[in-house]
């Protein structure tokens, strides 16, 4: 544990020396979103081990129902809640297709994902809505001037992660939350000690992507609108988040688990935005337009991450 910690204080340093300390915020603000996105995906990808691809429309799902909520009089804390239960509604089908229909579990999460983009047109009537003067959970903590919006935010969406994470731990700890970890280890000899695999595979995935639909929801609140786009990459986003934060912080607890994953979320947008920021990268001809080709790269990186620490443990062994 102490060499990942000593090389987080190293980019954390390095963070700070290279980027603003408004701009060091905003990627915190949107890491931290992001990892309840990856919560979410460490749920499915690696506690059911299910390809689970419909967190690119539940995403865009919970900004969606939480957009609609807030401009009819809603309250926004009510509002993220019916955005989390829109997302676990999204997981929930995608199960019911996989275990009552037979489908596949990828084709299921597919057809589900593309559904919902149809879906959240006919939830917001428009391709993108406006939350321009409306409340959110962040304005009860603004000042009269809201010059300390760039670091409550962060404050706030850092008090969701942490219920989240808590939750986590608490959950799969129990009875029921063993029992999904245990559908996800060996379905065969889950099925064989009584257990009802189906209920575990649809309960995991509620909750998987009702994290994702209330990260959807604070996504579109720091907007300030929702946009039927926001989900595309969501995934790919999760899972970087998790393979970064396994890798730095290795772990079998689950308390570590959940910790890592949310180390390597907010990680994986700093690093986003230093390359975005960068002034070798703008002289070469990279901007804002090459950002999902920035995120691919990083996501290649992530997922040699593994391989490259065994290289240097043997190099350091020999």
């Amino acid at each position: 544990m102490v060499v990942p910690m000593l090389l987080l204080l190293l980019i954390k340093k390095l963070l700070l020396n290279i980027m603003s300390s408004i701009a060091l915020f905003g990627a915190l603000e949107s890491g931290l979103i992001y990892a309840l996105v990856a919560l979410g995906v460490l749920i499915s990808f690696r506690i059911l081990d299910f390809p689970d691809l419909t967190a690119d429309g539940s995403f865009p799902l919970g900004g969606a129902v939480f957009a609609v909520c807030v401009t009819h009089g809603i309250n926004p804390w009510f509002a993220c809640a019916f955005g989390a239960m829109a997302g676990a509604g999204a997981g929930f089908l995608t199960g019911w297709l996989h275990v009552s229909l037979k489908i596949m579990q990828l084709l299921a999460s597919i057809l589900v994902m593309v559904a919902l983009y149809s879906i959240n047109l006919r939830i917001m009537g428009s391709p993108n809505l406006s939350l321009l003067g409306q409340d959110s959970v962040f304005s009860p903590f603004f000042n009269a001037t809201n010059t300390n919006q760039y670091w409550v935010q962060p404050l706030v969406i850092l008090g969701f992660v942490l219920v989240a994470k808590f939750f986590m731990d608490w959950f799969f700890s129990t009875e029921i939350g063993l029992s999904i970890r245990a559908t996800g280890v060996n379905l065969r000899m889950t099925q064989a000690q009584g257990i009802n695999t189906s209920r575990s595979l649809l309960l995991g995935l509620a909750i998987s992507n009702g994290l994702i639909g209330l990260a959807g929801a604070l996504f579109v609140q720091t907007q300030g609108a929702a946009d039927i786009s926001i989900g595309i990459g969501t995934i790919v986003v999760g899972l970087a988040a998790v393979i970064i934060g396994e890798t730095l912080i290795p772990g079998k607890r689950f308390v570590v688990i959940t910790l890592a994953v949310i180390v390597g979320a907010v990680l994986y947008r700093a690093f986003i935005a230093l390359a975005l920021g960068s002034n070798t990268l703008q002289k070469i001809g990279f901007g804002p337009q090459d950002l999902n080709l920035i995120t691919a790269i990083l996501v290649v990186l992530a997922l040699r991450l593994p391989a490259i620490k065994s290289y240097f443990k043997r190099k350091l062994k020999a």
